[in-house]
């Protein structure tokens, strides 16, 4: 059973013992389709990291509201970005090794930054709306919608059953003229807000990085507000994005060093705390 960690991010008031947090949604999201779920502390030293790397099967940088370039929760995605990139280079003539990450709307974003090192987020108006998902050519046929039934990617197309919250967004044009992004990414579906086009899902070439500007796991698991679906195709999409994210962490074989340690690291351990009236990315 793969354990998938989630990265947590800064609160916007800090308290002793509530400095960060991690919405709920994306632990089910995981825990849907059999993964177990670790949580990723912000401010932790280098070795901690790199300790719990080789302990994990992939990590998912979640959405929010933190700054991709200076925040506990960037410092932590880009150690891990860096490491997935460094194992599968080690590993290229053997597959010995091979670690997923996942970003979901701020994670989207901080993928941008890491791989191109550039701040390259336009405002656009994609805050609140449900939008269908415009598929590039070939893109059915992507290492992430491959498996998808043929009604669900026709719905994903055809039907508003993607939540987006973002007021940034990578442009279609940013993404043409930053080398960097084009040699790394394939764009698999953008969107419009009527006046720009976006990516608003793509996935690395020879790498299991993936991101959605989207948020999948708030059609099956978040009620807090109108805009998010819930129809029977926009809850099916939860689960088809979840059982790829999770069958990509099947592929990779790091583990604890004992059955104490991965219990005292399970997200179980902590309690969880009812937000209903604050709107968390």
């Amino acid at each position: 059973m793969p354990i998938i960690g989630v990265l947590a991010q800064e609160v916007d008031s800090p308290q002793p013992q509530k400095a960060s947090y991690i919405a709920a949604s994306y632990v089910k999201f995981l825990e849907s389709v059999g993964a177990r779920v670790v949580p990723v502390m912000i401010n932790q030293t280098l070795e901690e990291y790199k300790t719990l790397f080789n302990s994990i099967n992939g990590i998912l940088y979640p959405g929010g509201d933190a700054s991709i370039v200076s925040s506990g929760y960037a410092n932590a995605a880009r150690i891990f970005y860096e490491l997935a990139i460094e194992v599968i280079y080690k590993n290229l003539d053997s597959r010995g090794d091979y670690f997923p990450v996942w970003g979901t709307c701020l994670g989207f974003e901080e993928l941008t930054y890491l791989t191109s090192g550039m701040k390259l987020l336009s405002k656009t108006n994609t805050s609140g709306v449900m939008l269908p998902l415009v598929f590039t050519n070939g893109s059915r046929e992507s290492k992430l919608f491959k498996g998808f039934p043929a009604e669900v990617l026709d719905a994903l197309a055809s039907e508003p059953i993607t939540e987006n919250s973002h007021g940034l967004s990578l442009t279609l044009e940013s993404y043409n003229n930053n080398t960097d992004l084009r040699k790394f990414y394939k764009v698999l579906t953008t969107n419009s807000d009527g006046k720009t086009e976006i990516v608003s899902t793509m996935e690395a070439y020879g790498f299991p990085i993936y991101g959605t500007q989207w948020h999948p796991e708030k059609n099956a698991f978040e009620w807090t507000r109108p805009y998010i679906p819930h129809s029977p195709s926009a809850v099916k999409t939860t689960f088809f994005l979840a059982d790829f994210v999770v069958n990509e962490a099947r592929k990779n074989f790091h583990k604890f060093e004992d059955e104490e340690v991965k219990k005292r690291a399970l997200i179980y351990n902590y309690n969880p705390v009812y937000t209903g009236n604050i709107f968390c990315l």
